[in-house]
Formats: structure tokens, sequence, C-alpha cells
């Protein structure tokens, strides 16, 4: 997988935990029963995405240099 700055990760992943949530409060709460399951369904879905993007955020390594400009100074010196 493609690296991500941590600091993107952790944006996206604090927007979809707290649209989520909001989803899930107007959706069990507010909303009149005819859209209650898709807007408490599309809440699901963003908590989920949101969970996702916490894995991404502990589980990435460090960007490291690429290693083909390493080898080629190796090379020189």
């Amino acid at each position: 997988m493609r690296y991500i700055a941590p600091v993107r990760a952790r944006i996206l992943m604090i927007m979809f935990f707290a649209t989520g949530s909001l989803g899930l409060v107007i959706g069990l709460g507010v909303a009149p029963p005819s859209v209650t399951m898709i807007i408490t369904f599309m809440g699901v879905v963003n908590i989920g995405l949101g969970a996702f993007f916490a894995y991404v955020v502990l589980t990435q390594e460090e960007r490291s240099q690429d290693k083909r400009k390493r080898r080629r100074r190796q090379r020189d010196n």
C-alpha cells in the first residue's frame, strides 16, 4: 500500500469517526422513520472507514529513503 503522511491519515480518521458518529446519532434519534435505516448504515460505513485509517496510522512504517539513490551513492564512493 502507498505511504500516507501520518497527519493526513489522522485527519481522515478523525473526519470519518466524527461523521460516522453524527450519522448514527441522527439516524437513530432525529431522522424520520423512512430514512432511519440508510442514514444509520452510512454512519456505520463511516465508522468502518475511520477504523481502517486508524489501522493505517498505527501500523504504517516510517518513510525510508529511496534504495536506488542509496545504492548509487555507495557505488560512487
